[in-house]
């Protein structure tokens, strides 16, 4: 029973390192843009009840899934709202990101009779006019990297690489329930792309293919670039300056970190390699206590295990 709880207790410890790496390595909460409706409600009146409602409903529902759409009580003033989070991350990172996105709305936008705010791995919208379940392709927010002529990147091959890579979005197949997260790789250069909830997959292919349209446009020989929709969102980037190193793709669960993601992951495994070894100690060490063929070198050792006979 102690091995065990120890091994448990180290696997715990592991996991809990890799989670707080991940968060310090990637901003997802990173603000992008905000928008406010011109109208704006009186404070106190049912229509603010009615925004309160929806929020706090998008709030809670963030712990457990990474898309949902609330409308408030038919006996209050109609306002609807939703959030979708990248749906490749734990729900955790999405509630951290919702709870976040939620704050900055009253900020943003207060009294707003609709608001939208999108964060790196989030988006949160409500609003008094039906939006579900219609698409809408209006670009809302974009920007392009500075192009890098000789800058490391092999100039001529940067353009196939970045068409390739947003090709293969428009070409993935969507889940049926919609939402679709999206990854698409060539040479040295990847791209992802994530659409609201509420769209079919076909709906979310057009999205993405007017993204990915846009940004060839616009992002002619820039390193990076991502855009904005009102139902999706795509980017790219350039992963190494070496492209003879980076023949292959590979995604990853955080799949848009910089060309330091490389050094980024060996530091990942490091951590990780050291907790495996101080695990293997541990049930080494309790092993040949229990057994009577030895002691342990340090009290510590000694007070966890009087805890848990």
């Amino acid at each position: 029973m102690f091995v065990g709880n120890l091994f448990l207790l180290s696997l715990f410890l592991i996991i809990s390192m890799c989670t707080l790496y991940a968060k310090a390595d990637e901003d997802f909460n990173g603000f992008v843009y905000a928008g406010c409706s011109q109208p704006h409600y009186d404070p106190g009146s049912s229509y603010e009840s009615s925004v309160n409602s929806v929020l706090t409903s998008l709030s809670n529902a963030a712990s457990y899934t990474t898309y949902t759409n609330i409308t408030a009580p038919t006996t209050t003033p109609f306002v609807c709202g939703l959030f979708q989070c990248r749906s490749d991350l734990p729900v955790s990172f999405c509630e951290s990101c919702i709870h976040d996105a939620i704050s900055r709305l009253s900020t943003l936008c207060p009294s707003a009779t609709g608001a939208a705010v999108q964060l790196r791995a989030c988006f949160v919208k409500y609003a008094n006019d039906s939006f579900l379940g219609k698409p809408d392709n209006t670009v809302l927010y974009k920007t392009c990297g500075t192009p890098e002529p000789n800058g490391g990147y092999n100039d001529a091959e940067l353009p196939g690489m970045r068409d390739a890579a947003l090709g293969a979005l428009v070409a993935a197949a969507a889940p049926p329930s919609g939402g679709a997260y999206r990854i698409g790789g060539a040479g040295y250069v990847q791209a992802m792309s994530q659409c609201v909830g509420d769209l079919s997959a076909n709906e979310c292919t057009d999205c993405v293919r007017v993204a990915v349209e846009q940004l060839k446009a616009e992002c002619n020989l820039a390193s990076a670039g991502q855009i904005y929709l009102g139902k999706c969102y795509a980017r790219f980037w350039a992963t190494n300056t070496n492209s003879n190193s980076a023949s292959t793709y590979t995604p990853s669960i955080f799949p848009y970190r910089t060309s330091h993601g490389g050094e980024s992951g060996k530091k990942l495994a490091i951590i990780i390699g050291v907790f495996i070894a101080l695990a293997i100690v541990i049930v080494a060490c309790s092993f040949i206590r229990r057994n009577g063929l030895g002691t342990f070198p340090f009290s510590f050792f000694s007070t966890i295990h009087s805890k848990n006979i």
